[in-house]
């Protein structure tokens, strides 16, 4: 009887959820808001291509991905919707402070401050998801959250666009920091951590009684030890990087491509990429995590299986997209592909939980981010950019869309990376209760 009162005391997991989604959302307002604003800034601070790439790509990954492993291992051993609740404070806060920048030098160290904050998000987020839902719906769980991706950047695109096009670029930096702040107070009030090893421990319901006590974390030495005697870690981590260097490098200069290639305004681009993002990027999403855990529940290498065919299907639609010379036929070219390129996270994700402990998953999950955040997002966006500059005598203001069509022998090298992790998954694989 007591067990059942403190089980009715926990958070849904459904409930939980919807929070960890709304504070990701905001994650990718703060950091895909630059990719919209990226043309007035230029203006305005007189910043090149190299340099934007700078700012969305290394000046945020540096220390967002870094980070991110001693405040995971941090939120393993203390409290992991703590660690979520001052992070996003604190990079909403930095995100604010955007709009006071001068130079170049300010608004890098402000978005240095942005992946400061965000460090702690993800991969606590991760392990509480974990905490709630048990493994054969993880998943789609975890696809769930990762809607916060397309969602998140298709609201920045928009939000950045009309607030950019009524006022400036600065207000919109400002709106969405403070907006982010002031969320922090509801999602601590609403979102606790459960004290139990996993949802799919034996005899776990997925509603834990949070006042039992917590299982200690395995030592740092000895988590980083598992996973690097995992095949499948290295190759899922290297390939979701390769994927990642992409699909960061894309999702930032697009509206700089629509712009500069088609001739679209600030609003109207805006439009173009939120449409985008919002139809393929949640359709992709949701379709990962469920075929994911359909097909994984029946051979566990389908989790890589599953992403490594989506990046082959996406390649030769964007290549058509990316050269289009109509924008309603650029549109819908890149529907399908901006599904593809989201399929991923869904089985991925669930797959590198469940190569440790429980226990030990934020930490996992943190390393995991360490190497697809500091090669994806830290060399993509800049690599994109860089290689533009270097086509410029050669394409001249077309330089742009043909650095994207270079980058995109990236998916496929992903897609070599990935599915050979599958049939290590067989046997790397962490049953609930094992360590």
């Amino acid at each position: 009887m007591a067990e059942s009162q403190a089980e009715g005391r926990a958070p849904r997991p459904y409930l939980v959820l919807s929070m960890l989604l709304l504070v990701y959302v905001f994650n990718f307002v703060d950091r895909q808001i630059l990719a919209i604003l990226a043309a007035p800034i230029q203006e305005e601070l007189g910043l090149t291509d190299g340099q934007m790439g700078l700012l969305g790509g290394l000046a945020f990954a540096l220390l967002y991905s870094t980070l991110g492993v001693p405040l995971a291992w941090l939120a393993d051993r203390t409290s992991r919707s703590w660690v979520i609740t001052v992070s996003l404070v604190l990079w909403s806060g930095f995100t604010a402070l955007c709009s006071l920048a001068q130079g170049f030098w300010h608004i890098f160290l402000a978005r240095l401050g942005v992946g400061i904050g965000e460090a702690g998000g993800v991969a606590p987020s991760y392990a509480l998801i974990g905490e709630y839902f048990p493994s054969h719906r993880r998943a789609f769980a975890l696809s769930i959250y990762s809607l916060g991706i397309p969602l998140g950047s298709a609201l920045g695109v928009l939000a950045g666009g009309y607030i950019a096009a009524s006022v400036d670029w600065r207000a919109a930096f400002l709106f969405v920091g403070l907006m982010g702040v002031l969320i922090a107070p509801l999602f601590k009030a609403l979102v606790r951590d459960q004290r139990r090893p996993s949802a799919d421990a034996p005899g776990a319901t997925g509603a834990a009684a949070p006042d039992a006590p917590a299982p200690v974390a395995p030592a740092f030495a000895e988590i980083a030890g598992m996973l690097a005697r995992k095949r499948s870690f290295w190759l899922l981590s290297f390939g979701a990087a390769t994927s990642s260097m992409l699909g960061y490098g894309l999702a930032f200069w697009l509206p700089s491509l629509l712009r500069r290639s088609f001739g679209l305004g600030l609003v109207e681009t805006s439009h173009f990429i939120g449409a985008v993002l919002l139809l393929g990027g949640v359709t992709g999403m949701l379709a990962g995590g469920w075929l994911g855990d359909r097909l994984g529940s029946r051979d566990r290498a389908w989790f890589a299986y599953v992403p490594a065919m989506a990046f082959i299907i996406g390649v030769p639609l964007f290549a058509a997209g990316i050269y289009s010379s109509d924008v309603r036929v650029a549109f819908l070219l890149f529907l399908v592909p901006q599904a593809m390129a989201y399929v991923w996270l869904g089985p991925v994700l669930s797959a590198v939980q469940h190569l440790v402990p429980p226990q030990a998953r934020a930490t996992a999950s943190a390393l995991f981010l360490l190497i697809n955040n500091l090669i994806g997002l830290g060399g993509g966006i800049y690599a994109l950019g860089a290689l533009s500059e270097a086509l410029t005598p050669l394409y001249g203001s077309e330089a742009l869309r043909y650095s994207m069509l270079y980058a995109l022998s990236l998916y496929a090298l992903a897609a070599l990376l990935v599915a050979l992790a599958g049939p290590s998954l067989r046997r790397d694989w962490v049953e609930a209760g094992t360590s």
